[in-house]
């Protein structure tokens, strides 16, 4: 081998070695694999600003997209999309998505992070939940219609629901919510995954539709870890960073 060919061969070993340790350094500690599940009033494009945030640092990332018509099919829509993950993923719900993920029972799921969120216990229902604190200060934003599914009116939408988020944002969510059965509040779990399974939960301290003390109530009765946002009910819009790195470093902590 002539001196520059052995000298090209030498250089491209080096940088192959250097590429496969920047991968190595990229590859996100613990489990790779994050599922989002977005509550009532909203879709799965409300966690844009997450899902980015998390895939720069090299997690896998999924948003549900429930039709919230019942439990069941929530529950069901979010299983479709675990079938899909590789190995141990992380399931993340916001508000009535957490009443989804208490009810999912998979061998793939390692931990959960509840998001202003509502973590049932066996035998309740997300109606029951609401009943241990008293109301927010805009939970009757939330209206039920004539066809039996609620929503939140555009004109209390930014104050209730997205307060810290731009009157644009707001705006934007409130023509894309995902109106809910008024049914599925009533409707109660059968299994309570955190009683299985480490737990995480993001209490937003300026919600108007949960009662804030009624998540960190909630916190306390599932031994969630607990971290905290200056947010509205939906944080994780107007403030994606923190969330997602509460969410990474519940990632962090498990093992793959």
């Amino acid at each position: 081998m002539s001196v520059s060919v052995k000298a090209l061969a030498l250089t491209a070993v080096a940088g192959l070695s250097l590429g496969m340790a920047q991968a190595a350094e990229a590859a996100p500690a613990g489990v790779k694999n994050i599922v989002l599940v977005h509550g009532a009033f909203a879709d799965g494009s409300g966690w844009a600003g997450v899902v980015s945030a998390l895939q720069a640092k090299g997690y896998h990332v999924t948003a549900v997209q429930n039709p919230l018509t019942s439990l069941a099919d929530d529950v069901a829509a979010t299983k479709r999309v675990l079938a899909q993950q590789d190995g141990p993923t992380l399931l993340v719900g916001h508000s009535w998505g957490g009443v989804v993920i208490t009810q999912v029972e998979d061998p793939k799921v390692a931990g959960l992070v509840y998001v202003a969120a509502l973590a049932p216990d066996v035998g309740e229902s997300a109606a029951d939940v609401f009943k241990n604190k008293p109301a927010a200060v805009e939970a009757d934003a939330i209206q039920p219609g004539p066809d039996g599914f609620a929503t939140i009116p555009a004109d209390r939408f930014h104050s209730a629901f997205a307060a810290d988020s731009t009157p644009a944002q707001a705006a934007v969510m409130a023509a894309t919510q995902g109106p809910i059965s008024a049914a599925a509040f009533g409707e109660k779990v059968t299994i309570a995954s955190w009683k299985k399974l480490p737990s995480w939960f993001l209490v937003s301290t300026a919600d108007r539709v949960i009662n804030p003390d009624l998540e960190r109530w909630e916190a306390e009765r599932i031994g969630a870890h607990v971290v905290s946002v200056t947010g509205s009910h939906t944080a994780f819009v107007a403030h994606p960073a923190v969330v997602a790195k509460a969410i990474e470093d519940a990632a962090g902590s498990l093992k793959r």
